[in-house]
């Protein structure tokens, strides 16, 4: 009721009744809120109660059109998440206190994150079922049961091998948990909050100041990959993207790159 208050407000302050308003009238109300400087998500949903009230006019009667049914909503700000570079990886990688129960174990989650551009809750469903380490590749169940297939790198296999040294001298795994790759003290399957803490923690301890999280670790893995020079319906494939759209906007260049890009072979570069 406070966002139709906004729009109440501002017609009253023109002179004008609600159910007299016209499509000027709205488009009006919005720019007035851009130049508040109200976001763009809370410009929709102010936006979207300003529909349902006309809708309601406009079945009741009291207007024969709605006027707020042209209104264009507000382009949704699309905010890259952090990326972390190989350097901070390792960064974080070498932090872990290997001589804690849970430090190998940690290790690989990040490097197993980081290698696969795995989404957490995929880690987490993570079967050895599902492990073909000799043939280098793991089976990855996505989103609506869909499986795909991506290739381990041999860092990550190693790290694994490393745990499943502790893994296989765990004698309370739990009933209908032994499959699951990574575990916890006591014997059962991991939370995607137990390795959202992990990684925060992580980076605390490696210095690192970014806000990261496990989805940092899939984004980098697709930067990495754009960055060498692989192709977008690669990538795609790999982190089970249903529609090439969703990777062109989890995957990007930062401006650094593209400026070394042009430096190196635009042929009015300084550096020719």
């Amino acid at each position: 009721m406070l966002d139709l208050d906004k729009l109440l407000t501002f017609l009253h302050d023109k002179g004008v009744a609600p159910e007299s308003a016209s499509l000027h009238d709205l488009e009006e109300f919005c720019g007035a809120l851009f130049d508040l400087g109200i976001s763009t998500r809370s410009q929709a949903r102010i936006l979207s109660g300003v529909r349902s009230f006309y809708r309601f006019l406009e079945l009741d009667g009291y207007i024969d059109n709605d006027p707020s049914e042209l209104i264009d909503s507000p382009t949704q700000d699309k905010h890259l998440p952090e990326v972390l570079s190989l350097k901070e990886v390792d960064m974080l990688e070498a932090s872990i206190d290997l001589s804690k129960w849970e430090g190998q174990r940690n290790k690989a989650i990040i490097e197993v994150l980081f290698s696969c551009g795995l989404r957490v809750s995929e880690l987490v469903n993570l079967t050895l079922s599902h492990l073909y380490l000799d043939e280098q590749y793991v089976r990855v169940v996505g989103k609506g049961s869909k499986e795909r297939l991506v290739p381990i790198s041999e860092k990550a296999i190693q790290e694994l091998r490393n745990w499943f040294i502790d893994r296989n001298m765990m004698t309370n795994i739990k009933k209908g948990e032994e499959d699951y790759v990574f575990l916890n003290r006591r014997g059962a399957h991991l939370t995607r909050t137990m390795i959202l803490i992990m990684i925060k923690q992580q980076a605390i301890e490696a210095g690192i100041k970014k806000t990261i999280s496990p989805h940092t670790l899939r984004h980098s893995f697709a930067t990495a990959l754009l960055e060498g020079g692989a192709d977008l319906r690669v990538i795609q494939a790999l982190l089970g993207h249903e529609k090439i759209a969703t990777t062109e906007i989890y995957t990007h260049i930062d401006m650094s790159t593209l400026r070394q890009e042009i430096q190196l072979h635009h042929p009015r570069s300084n550096r020719k």
